[in-house]
């Protein structure tokens, strides 16, 4: 009598085995959601702004990165959303995202990278700068210049990379740059 629940149980552990290789084997990519914030000076010099990036779903066409800042009182000052498909949509045509897998993984890298340094910009705006095509606000441009104030980008696709900054003068966060 006692041999049978051991024999249950060598049968569970040999399914169990089965079915984790199986999976493994069939190109499955093991993905959990992505939750990640720090803390920069972005709408006042003397304080820190919250960052925080989620990146949510399972399969590329349901996946949303929802990119948020709040100021050191904890007010919500930006926020979008990015489909996983308009981040697929627009990438370097040389690479090779035809397998979900690897969609998988191409969305999870950009939201790994989100807070990399570079994309900190302390200035926003270099006081030698000039304004160029690719400035949608140029008083808010010369506003940076004067103020000093940090910017940040994220990128959209393999050429479009927007740039944010607080205009203290309009108290929001505002697009200042929309560049390759």
């Amino acid at each position: 009598m006692r041999k049978l629940p051991i024999f249950m149980v060598c049968c569970f552990i040999v399914f169990a085995a089965c079915q984790s290789k199986q999976g493994k084997e069939s190109g499955a990519v093991e993905f959990k959601n992505i939750n990640q914030s720090v803390a920069k000076s972005f709408s006042d010099l003397k304080t820190l702004d919250t960052f925080k990036i989620e990146l949510t779903g399972r399969k590329p066409e349901g996946m949303v990165l929802n990119f948020t800042i709040k100021n050191a009182e904890g007010k919500e000052i930006y926020n979008t959303k990015i489909k996983g498909t308009e981040l697929l949509g627009s990438t370097d045509p040389n690479i090779d995202l035809s397998k979900e897998k690897d969609q998988i993984v191409f969305l999870k890298t950009i939201a790994d990278d989100f807070f990399s340094d570079e994309n900190f910009l302390e200035p926003a705006v270099m006081p030698e700068d000039k304004a160029d095509k690719y400035t949608p606000d140029k008083a808010l441009y010369e506003e940076l210049k004067k103020s000093g104030l940090n910017g940040f980008k994220y990128r959209l696709g393999k050429e479009n990379n927007i740039y944010i900054a607080w205009s203290e003068k309009e108290q929001k966060v505002k697009v200042y740059y929309n560049c390759c």
